[in-house]
């Protein structure tokens, strides 16, 4: 059974940081591409940073550069979303997305909220 399972998220004051951590089983990890995705309150799914497989190749949306940077770790099945500096405009729900690009399976996360406000 596929399961991932994000953690990490809660309120924060702007300027402040959070870790967000995702928990993934039931498929072939190393061989999936890792995304945090999110989602504002009235707005669409967008992507917020990726890693390959190897972690070698990492992407992000130009609003992240900078402050926010993904990792991952394939001994533990983890991936993570380190958030710096952050602001109101990051209040959104969080999601863990795993693509297995060779069977072309694609899985989601429960998602986590994240709330930036003073």
């Amino acid at each position: 059974q596929v399961q991932l399972v994000e953690s990490g998220g809660g309120l924060v004051q702007p300027g402040g940081s959070l870790k967000l951590s995702c928990a993934a089983s039931g498929f072939n990890f190393r061989s999936s591409v890792m995304t945090w995705y999110r989602q504002a309150p009235g707005k669409e799914r967008e992507l917020v940073a990726s890693i390959t497989g190897t972690g070698g190749s990492t992407n992000y949306a130009d609003s992240v550069k900078g402050r926010f940077a993904v990792s991952r770790d394939n001994a533990k099945n983890m991936v993570y979303l380190q958030m710096n500096s952050l602001k109101p405009e990051d209040t959104a729900v969080y999601y863990c997305n795993a693509d297995w690009v060779v069977i072309s399976r694609n899985y989601w996360g429960q998602g986590t909220l994240v709330t930036v406000s003073s």
